[in-house]
């Protein structure tokens, strides 16, 4: 498998393709959070919607308990920018 990676053209992207100002600006400034914060907002979540259902809101804890998967994902796209930045081929070219 390495030496089809090795094989490929190695492209960069162009102008048309480049995260634009308003996106490279959330990226920096969400980049500044733990990545753990995600995680506590998911859990509360979770925690306000069991509270929710306990108290017999069963609307209001289905809709809360909604909001887990979302924390979740943006916990996992901040820690991709993190790691990978979105314009990481930028600076290659």
């Amino acid at each position: 498998m390495k030496d089809i990676l090795d094989r490929e053209q190695k492209t960069a992207p162009t102008a048309l393709q480049r995260e634009g100002p308003v996106a490279r600006t959330i990226e920096q400034q969400t980049s500044k959070l733990p990545s753990d914060t995600f995680l506590w907002a998911a859990l509360g979540s979770i925690g306000a919607s069991l509270v929710m259902f306990a108290m017999g809101d069963e609307k209001k804890a289905n809709f809360i308990g909604h909001w887990a998967p979302t924390f979740l994902i943006l916990g996992l796209y901040n820690k991709l920018v993190k790691l990978h930045g979105s314009d990481a081929d930028r600076e290659l070219s």
